[in-house]
């Protein structure tokens, strides 16, 4: 690809300083993402401005206006506090018919909004856990249809946020107060499902039109959940995905799964590019599914501009499929110059 004035836009809080010397790997862990994805740009030798937005439009209307950038550089995950207005950012830029990388407006409003993800998924036969929808300041009722144990979680928000080891609850009492904690901490409805016991497993999706899969890679959670009977389930909570300390005390890791039979291996990739169409995903995604002990598959849930990072489990999979850091962001940046928004077709 020949060099391109690309806008890295990121939230404001995560611009990576110039100078990191004498910062933890805790603290850095906090911009990793944007660091390695702006010096990645750099190194491919496009000329990179970094823009952190907040809470205002402004800077970015600014920006497209005056630097005229070739392509967007999308690592938003929230905007104003709230992680389903990241959507409305993107929207902005096609409204401004500015080239971006990643999802578009609409597979970010499906796959953000989970119940309405899972009930799309359903009407197209792909697995899932049963759920049902628990709604803020609606009357608490029992989930008959369901069997214990069952997971409370957020019904929006993402990286775990909220979901801990008692997210799992076994009886009504329990579901209560799990419903109620994240009615009143985490300020959303809460989603109830069934607890698939099993394997986690990512698969990443690239692609607009043309869809192509990356090998299956596998959250293996050490010693969390050996002992039968223990209040530790093998979930992943935010412990899990963020803690360094935690991960090392548990043995907690990550590699390719490579030990899969070549019918489940099948069903992941048909269920995770089934799954990027229905929701009307472009540029790439992370699928998660659990994989239970009979070979059955279950998509967890779709994440659409899933975390960049050079050691994420994203960059980690595309590598062990011979796409290299800098060769993967080459093509998400293709992907994103490439995609044919509704401005670039003359849709009316």
């Amino acid at each position: 690809m020949k060099a391109r004035s690309v806008l890295v836009v990121v939230h404001e809080s995560l611009v990576p300083p110039s100078d990191i010397s004498g910062l933890s790997e805790q603290k850095i862990d906090e911009f990793r993402t944007e660091r390695d994805v702006i010096e990645g740009l750099r190194a491919l030798g496009h000329q990179v401005e970094v823009l952190g937005l907040l809470d205002s439009l402004s800077p970015l209307r600014r920006a497209l206006t005056e630097r005229k950038p070739d392509v967007v550089f999308n690592l938003l995950e929230e905007f104003n506090g709230i992680v389903t207005y990241d959507q409305h950012v993107v929207a902005y830029l096609e409204l401004m018919r500015q080239p971006y990388t990643g999802c578009n407006p609409r597979g970010l409003l499906l796959s953000r909004d989970k119940p309405l993800a899972k009930k799309l998924l359903a009407y197209h036969r792909i697995p899932s856990p049963r759920f049902m929808v628990l709604r803020k300041g609606a009357r608490f009722r029992l989930p008959r249809e369901l069997a214990y144990p069952l997971i409370v979680k957020s019904a929006t928000e993402d990286a775990s946020l909220g979901i801990a080891q008692a997210s799992v609850v076994s009886d009504p009492v329990h579901l209560k107060e799990r419903m109620e904690f994240i009615h009143s901490q985490i300020g959303t409805d809460a989603l109830v499902e069934e607890f698939i016991d099993g394997r986690e497993l990512y698969v990443g999706v690239m692609g607009n039109d043309r869809l192509s899969t990356l090998p299956p890679w596998e959250l293996h959670f050490g010693s969390m959940g050996d002992t039968p009977g223990a209040a530790t389930h093998p979930i992943a909570t935010r412990k899990v995905k963020w803690d360094r300390g935690y991960q090392t005390r548990h043995g907690i890791t990550r590699g390719a799964a490579t030990d899969l039979p070549k019918a489940v291996l099948e069903r992941l990739q048909r269920a995770a590019k089934r799954t990027y169409r229905t929701l009307g995903l472009s540029g790439y995604a992370r699928m998660d599914f659990r994989l239970r002990a009979d070979g059955e598959v279950f998509l967890l849930e779709a994440n659409a501009n899933p975390c960049l990072a050079a050691d994420d489990d994203f960059a980690r999979s595309a590598d062990s499929a011979g796409l290299d850091y800098l060769a993967l962001l080459t093509r998400i940046l293709a992907l994103g110059v490439g995609y044919q928004a509704e401005w670039r077709t003359g849709y009316r």
